[in-house]
């Protein structure tokens, strides 16, 4: 009974303090005490999240978050004996309105929210000023419930039209008079209620969409002003799969925005951008570009060039500009004077250059990681660059993701969907998939095992895409003193005893754009095979091995998995191509039988050979991933697949 009347004050003081708020903060029985088998091994129960939006006519909102949490057991009560929040200085501005304890043993507390803190939010390489409020709660014990209000007013992502401080400007959204949200609904404790309302000017449109799942939605008149409410209730945590694809693709979430059509964003993203003076030319820079085009030929000869300069040369560091940092391009002078900025200033810088050496080109924004879809709110975290070719074709360009690699648009983002701000405005884009020969990694060996057991031989590495950038990392960040030592490990990996006599990696490894990378390895290991009794040895096929699994990512894919729910993701799209022959001492045969497997579908194909001619013992694999994210679909292909290659680098028996 103390439980219950614990519960039936919190709903009193709830119905009080966020009166105005209406459906947005109401709440039900607690269920914990009703089914408290549902909730048992959960560290914590939000009994309510609710946000309640009052948009402006400019596009600023105020939102009034609540939230009423459980604590279930000691875990849950460290885990939440201190709230943090998250914003925008330059775009919005938060801060506790109320903290309420309700103690398992009948006593309240109200927390003194003048002692709430705003501090600088811990940040890496991106250094935008942004800010954490904090409250400290202290000891908590099971059966607490904590009851909290946060107050705030701007908008989600940063672009500053105003000034800092107290000049209310700074909350009105960079396309003035839009509105837009992205809500997950999925939460990781178990939630009784989830609400969201967002109250609009009666002259405003809004659309909206709830994405895989359900709610209650509704739209009510309320004072003269449109009210949209989203509710679901009893959510429990969404069930995640290995490499499944981000929970903005597979769990429930509520997308919504005033902006009609994706090409109004895109002419607004050009604009401001135009306006700004992102991209106009310095002399030095200037001098720059026409250095690196002299003597190139074709109009893609020029946009590498300048590409893989941008790529090379600027580097990762977000430092504010001040007014307008968020979706405004640093400008040129400033980036060409730092050598540093973020993926839009990197970006910004390449337009630059692009448009100095006579290309038409322009910025556009991506989301990497999750799918943007087709209601036009701003789910982008990512700036690229677009060129206009001289048959028309916009190409995407991507300076931040591909530093020493051979690439213009990193095959580690296919499938993603980007916006080119334009002058005529364009619709939402998708990069497509990229072959996986673009990204083959090819490994041959020549190898001879002795009665010993004593492997030597060669074996040759080449790679191209993504698979090339992953293998020459070492030469082109790393440091040259390790770069023998890296190539050694690489076989120890293999086998501890195993000895490096050399390696050839060519005279000049870190020239990428040169030629697809190739190593030679030369080497010995002793007691590669295990003897037996009966003079049988027992080893894995050497390419098989453990070798190069860096740049193997489908091998961090468990595929005992016999059915997924959800798309996956792997690194790229990857031709896996292994090839070994070895000689055998005299008089020995393999104790298996030929082996030979073929089959294709639409996540992923496989071949395979293993087979003994005369004292020659052949394995050859050739395995293709055909995507980087891929459907559920899929997953029969490609598990089938991966696990067939893999099943041709078990150990082997031969046997004289």
């Amino acid at each position: 009974m103390k439980y219950l009347s614990i519960f039936a004050s919190v709903l009193l003081a709830t119905a009080s303090a966020y009166g105005q708020s209406g459906e947005s903060c109401r709440t039900a029985s607690d269920p914990t005490l009703q089914k408290p088998e549902l909730y048992a091994g959960y560290d914590c129960v939000n009994l309510l999240d609710s946000t309640a939006v009052t948009v402006q006519p400019t596009g600023s909102g105020s939102f009034t978050v609540c939230k009423i949490v459980k604590v279930m057991n000691t875990r849950g009560a460290v885990a939440n004996r201190i709230l943090k929040y998250d914003y925008d200085p330059l775009t919005a501005h938060a801060e506790f309105h109320r903290v309420t304890i309700y103690k398992a043993n009948g006593d309240v507390i109200n927390l003194d929210i003048t002692q709430q803190q705003d501090y600088a939010a811990p940040a890496r390489a991106i250094y935008w000023g942004a800010r954490q409020i904090m409250m400290e709660i202290g000891r908590l014990d099971p059966g607490d419930i904590i009851d909290y209000q946060i107050n705030k007013k701007g908008f989600t992502y940063a672009l500053l039209t105003g000034g800092i401080g107290n000049d209310e400007s700074r909350f009105i959204p960079p396309m003035r008079g839009q509105f837009y949200d992205i809500v997950p609904f999925w939460t990781t404790e178990p939630t009784v209620r989830k609400v969201y309302k967002v109250n609009i000017p009666m002259e405003k449109e809004m659309q909206f969409q709830f994405y895989q799942g359900e709610c209650t939605s509704s739209m009510r008149y309320e004072d003269g002003r449109k009210a949209y409410t989203f509710v679901s209730t009893d959510i429990m945590p969404t069930r995640r799969e290995p490499n499944m694809v981000d929970l903005f693709d597979a769990a429930p979430k509520l997308m919504m925005s005033s902006t009609p059509r994706w090409q109004d964003k895109s002419l607004w993203f050009n604009k401001v951008n135009e306006d700004y003076g992102s991209f106009s030319a310095i002399p030095e820079a200037q001098k720059k570009v026409d250095e690196l085009i002299r003597g190139k030929k074709t109009e893609l000869e020029k946009v590498a060039v300048l590409t893989h300069w941008v790529a090379d040369n600027i580097r990762y560091a977000g430092i504010s500009m001040g007014k307008g940092e968020g979706f405004t391009l640093h400008n040129l002078k400033m980036n060409y004077t730092d050598r540093c900025g973020v993926c839009k200033d990197i970006a910004g810088t390449l337009i630059a250059f692009l448009r100095m050496a006579g290309f038409e080109a322009f910025p556009a924004m991506t989301m990497a990681g999750s799918r943007v879809e087709t209601i036009p709110a701003d789910h982008f975290n990512h700036c690229v660059a677009v060129v206009k070719l001289s048959d028309g074709t916009m190409m995407p360009l991507d300076p931040t993701w591909v530093p020493f690699c051979r690439e213009l648009w990193s095959s580690a983002e296919q499938q993603q969907n980007y916006l080119p701000g334009t002058p005529e405005g364009t619709d939402l884009c998708l990069t497509p998939i990229s072959d996986p020969e673009n990204h083959y990694v090819r490994i041959k060996a020549q190898n001879t095992l002795d009665e010993k057991g004593t492997l030597k031989g060669t074996f040759t590495i080449e790679a191209e895409g993504q698979s090339d950038s992953n293998i020459r990392r070492i030469f082109t960040t790393g440091f040259q003193s390790e770069w023998a030592h890296t190539m050694e490990r690489q076989l120890l990996n293999v086998s501890p005893k195993a000895r490096l006599k050399s390696v050839d990696y060519g005279r000049t490894p870190k020239d990428y754009q040169r030629a697809p990378i190739q190593i030679t390895f030369r080497y010995e290991i002793l007691e590669y095979a295990l003897k037996g009794d009966q003079g049988e040895m027992v080893f894995k096929p050497f390419v098989l091995n453990n070798l190069y699994t860096q740049v193997l990512s489908y091998l961090r894919i468990d595929t005992s998995l016999e059915k997924r729910a959800y798309g996956f993701k792997d690194g790229c799209s990857r031709l896996v191509e292994m090839e070994e022959n070895l000689k055998l001492p005299a008089g020995y045969e393999w104790q298996g039988k030929e082996k030979q497997d073929q089959m294709d579908g639409s996540g992923a194909g496989f071949t395979g050979y293993m087979g003994q001619n005369g004292n020659q013992l052949q394995v050859k694999t050739s395995l293709r991933l055909k995507k980087r994210v891929y459907e559920a679909s899929d997953w029969e292909s490609f598990r089938n697949a991966v696990n067939t290659a893999k099943g041709y680098g078990e150990y082997i028996v031969v046997k004289k």
